[in-house]
């Protein structure tokens, strides 16, 4: 394992071992999540946003070429630097535009369904809210064993409040870079539990 530590494979490299279907790929999406995190420092002080949204864009970026690359949409008419760095920049100005958006709505009154509960009498509200509590949190654990034992386990300590570097540490994870784009992999797919359902 030593041995692979310090490696930096070229592009062909990086790509044919994204497109492998091995226990390998994990250490190749490591790399390429790695070997352009410099990226996050760059946006955060080209952009002007918050090193956490950054991060999150960055991370999301990774996700979304990894899955280019394993379903042909990366068809190589430009280094792997380059089009990481085109869709990283969209991500960035989607954020930039999602933050204005939202300054903008705040000004705009909107009812939350606990206000609309406010308007029920007391006896009818409770009973309300426990039915949604008991639905909701029966369905998110129907949905997290379904993901499998590590994302599972990865979810529940970051909605414990754990930080992506101690969920490194625990699930054996070179950096906390990885360990959120592993997260946001994770989340994805109980996004996509929940939209199948609608």
């Amino acid at each position: 394992m030593a041995l692979f530590s310090n490696f930096t494979p070229d592009d062909s490299t990086l790509l044919a071992g994204l497109r492998a279907n091995s226990p390998n790929r994990q250490r190749f999406e490591n790399q390429l999540y790695d070997r352009y995190a410099y990226f996050i420092r760059e946006a955060a002080r080209t952009h002007r946003l918050p090193d956490d949204d950054c991060a999150t864009a960055y991370a999301d970026t990774v996700l979304t070429v990894i899955d280019h690359i394993q379903t042909g949409r990366f068809a190589e008419r430009s280094g792997l630097k380059t089009y990481l760095h085109k869709i990283f920049y969209n991500k960035c100005v989607d954020v930039i535009r999602k933050n204005t958006t939202n300054r903008e709505s705040v000004h705009y009154g909107t009812v939350s369904l606990d206000e609309s509960l406010h308007d029920l009498p007391g006896d009818v509200q409770s009973v309300v809210q426990q039915l949604i509590q008991g639905q909701d949190i029966e369905q998110l654990h129907r949905y997290l064993n379904a993901l499998g034992d590590k994302c599972r386990e990865m979810l529940l300590a970051w909605g414990d409040g754990q930080a992506d570097a101690q969920i490194a540490q625990q699930a054996g994870y070179n950096s906390a870079g990885v360990a959120k784009t592993s997260r946001l992999r994770c989340l994805e797919k109980l996004k996509a539990s929940y939209d199948r359902q609608v």
